[in-house]
């Protein structure tokens, strides 16, 4: 009799306060920071830049701009004095970025990369990528974590929605298990708001921290499916576009 094959883990983080209780060597980890670091690197992969360092700290993407890199690098929404441009998807324009390697620091989700670097592989998620992401999550045959970069350790809102939105794409494929009831928590929510995800995102924390500083004008492009089908993946310490390279075995 041929035996059913066992189905991969799926498990959702909310915080990076708790990774720890998520983290384990084989998992696939897919990086979420909706607004809007991980939307603006799957943005400037799209728009040709060659990889993207990130960097977890402001001293380390400072001296980098020193050794004469591009940098991107913000802090609560402010680019910082030394920095080339700030956090939003916008600025990588092609003109801007193609054939560059830049720098990449912000307040959440570039810190999250390097806490999960120990993992089987590291891969940057947000809506613009979402279906090529699930279909090659699909593929590896592998436990995924879905690890959103949160508010300085606090839920989000926003990621918690794409958390959601990727988790149940990944569970109907049936290649997938779960007794996280964070994985629960993020499909309710992610259905809740699927109707009309722009008018819910009004109500998110860090729409209004936006807002306040005048940098809300990405937030619907930050939203929508699949205008970047790429997949950044951290590899030999920086990120590029693991569609152009050797598929993760």
């Amino acid at each position: 009799m041929k035996m059913e094959k066992s189905k991969n883990r799926l498990e959702v983080c909310l915080s990076p306060a708790i990774y720890d209780k998520h983290a384990d060597d084989h998992n696939l980890v897919v990086i979420v920071d909706i607004l809007r670091a991980t939307s603006s690197i799957c943005a400037a992969i799209h728009n040709g830049v060659k990889s993207i360092i990130p960097v977890a700290t402001v001293d380390e993407a400072r001296a980098m701009k020193q050794q004469g890199y591009m940098v991107a690098s913000e802090r609560d929404g402010y680019v910082l004095d030394f920095a080339d441009f700030g956090n939003s998807p916008f600025n990588f324009t092609p003109e801007i970025v193609t054939g560059k390697e830049i720098v990449y620091s912000t307040t959440n989700g570039t810190r999250c990369i390097h806490m999960a670097s120990h993992s089987k592989a590291v891969v940057i998620g947000s809506f613009l990528n979402i279906s090529v992401l699930a279909d090659w999550l699909i593929r590896q045959d592998a436990p995924v974590l879905i690890f959103c970069a949160s508010w300085k350790d606090r839920f989000s809102l926003e990621d918690t929605v794409f958390a959601g939105a990727l988790a149940e794409r990944l569970m109907d494929s049936g290649k997938f298990e779960t007794i996280c009831d964070a994985v629960t928590a993020s499909i309710d929510l992610w259905n809740l708001a699927k109707n009309d995800l722009f008018g819910y995102m009004q109500k998110a924390a860090q729409k209004g921290r936006l807002a306040s500083k005048g940098l809300d004008d990405c937030i619907e492009y930050c939203l929508t499916d699949d205008l970047c089908p790429v997949i950044p993946i951290f590899q030999d310490e920086k990120l590029v576009d693991i569609l152009k390279t050797t598929t993760v075995s």
